[in-house]
């Protein structure tokens, strides 16, 4: 796998990425709002150089966010490579922890985090309501036909 910073991508072709994937690189969560086209992380991409898996992450103190993630062909270790990219990025840089929050939704994403040594740590109720305030665009309902109302925080600490 062809495993690249994302400050090696032109920013046009991450915010391609985002807008296509996500309606838009805005990132509204608990945490705060990001624009995902200029935060840090990796990115996987094809034989035609076309981006196939990305994720991104913010550092701060001792602690690594994973804001977003994405792979665009499931079951070949495309997330699974990320994320251990970003876990080395936070190794390197004497992170405690990595977090990160999904939506109540996203059974995919609990099951694949919890199965790489993430726990669940808490959940924030009715967060997808307020981030709808500020970006009208997420749907009310999510994946499956579930209400996308909360946000799930997830972490995995490093001893």
């Amino acid at each position: 796998m062809n495993i690249v910073p994302t400050n090696t991508l032109p920013e046009n072709k991450l915010t391609e990425f985002f807008t296509l994937h996500w309606g838009s690189p805005k990132m509204v969560i608990s945490t705060g709002i990001f624009d995902c086209s200029t935060l840090d992380g990796f990115a996987i991409l094809n034989g035609e150089n076309e981006i196939i898996g990305l994720i991104t992450y913010v550092m701060e103190k001792k602690e690594c966010e994973i804001i977003s993630l994405d792979s665009l062909e499931e079951g070949k270790g495309i997330g699974s490579a990320l994320l251990q990219e970003v876990e080395r990025a936070a190794i390197l840089n004497k992170c405690e922890r990595v977090k990160l929050i999904t939506t109540n939704d996203n059974l995919p994403a609990l099951k694949f985090y919890q199965k790489r040594g993430f726990d669940l740590v808490k959940i924030h109720k009715n967060a997808v309501q307020r981030a709808r305030e500020i970006k009208p665009s997420i749907p009310l309902i999510g994946k499956d036909g579930i209400p996308l109302k909360d946000e799930i925080e997830l972490e995995k600490e490093f001893r």
